[in-house]
């Protein structure tokens, strides 16, 4: 406790008031999902309403959007979107709203306390590829959760888009040679964030976590050495040396392990495109492979 001013105050620790913070935020969330539940358990339009994404599954913290999934006959409608509105706006000020915009089922919503919800407005039947442990039901009117499987399988990657990543990944470190040669710094600066993305792409599959849920969660999608890879690449400088090491740490991290993946995947090597890759960018650059592809 400390004195100030004739007033005292009391100094909690950082974590303490974390701690409370997050307490009252999920309490917050609560009360949204409360007073949207209650607006729409009546409309004889729809007929169920759910909790998905981590709501859905239980992982759910104080920073999660509130991700709901809505069963209606008629499916996305105009009409069904304003009783949606007029939910939302039962919880706080709308300050975004997108309608329909990037998915054609889809309605993203931020309040002022910048509460995120996003509802999928489906038909019963396109309910079906849902399983019961991604699930909550807040309304079900037509009994559909019960139709519903238990838990679905991991879904195994797809051979076409693993090829697609790992050529991907040899395409963008091939235009090194060109970035170098324009000067064009500030785009090799954006050319290892897209590396830095495949790797960290790669490094989930390999984790295989359940609930994959969004990059904002991507903590607990990630082994402690896997952290400590990702930790310890360079930061990309905007200067033709930095430029350089951060493609060719991020090639080391990531090539060896792709050759990996593939081997378990039955996913043909794009071994001819790396080749040539590598040596056009030993002859402009004077840059060597930075790990033995025998050895891989």
């Amino acid at each position: 406790m400390q004195r100030c001013a004739g007033a005292f105050f009391v100094m909690y620790p950082v974590d303490m008031l974390m701690a409370q913070q997050h307490r009252m935020q999920m309490m917050n969330h609560q009360s949204v999902i409360e007073t949207i539940t209650t607006s729409l358990r009546d409309e004889p339009e729809i007929s169920g309403l759910f909790l998905g994404g981590s709501y859905g599954n239980g992982l759910a913290d104080a920073y999660s959007d509130i991700d709901f999934i809505l069963v209606s006959d008629t499916g996305a409608t105009d009409e069904i979107a304003q009783l949606w509105r007029k939910a939302i706006a039962q919880t706080g000020e709308i300050v975004l709203w997108w309608d329909r915009t990037t998915v054609p089922v889809l309605i993203n919503a931020i309040t002022a306390d910048w509460t995120r919800t996003d509802v999928l407005i489906l038909k019963p039947e396109q309910l079906g590829g849902y399983a019961q442990n991604t699930l909550k039901p807040l309304f079900d009117h037509a009994g559909l959760f019960d139709t519903l499987k238990e838990s679905v399988p991991p879904v195994a990657p797809n051979p076409k888009r693993l090829r697609y990543q790992y050529e991907e990944f040899i395409r963008i470190l091939g235009l090194l040679h060109l970035a170098a040669g324009r000067e064009e710094y500030i785009n090799g600066v954006l050319g290892v964030f897209h590396l830095r993305n495949m790797l960290v792409e790669l490094l989930i599959t390999q984790t295989n976590a359940p609930h994959r849920g969004g990059m904002l969660h991507l903590n607990r999608l990630l082994s402690a050495s896997q952290k400590a890879l990702l930790t310890g690449l360079p930061a990309p400088l905007v200067s033709r040396a930095g430029m350089i090491e951060a493609h060719l740490a991020y090639a080391a991290a990531y090539l060896p392990r792709a050759r990996e993946q593939a081997k378990t995947s039955g996913v043909e090597w794009p071994e001819r495109f790396e080749t040539v890759t590598w040596d056009r960018l030993e002859k402009t650059l004077g840059i060597k492979r930075p790990y033995d592809p025998e050895n891989a």
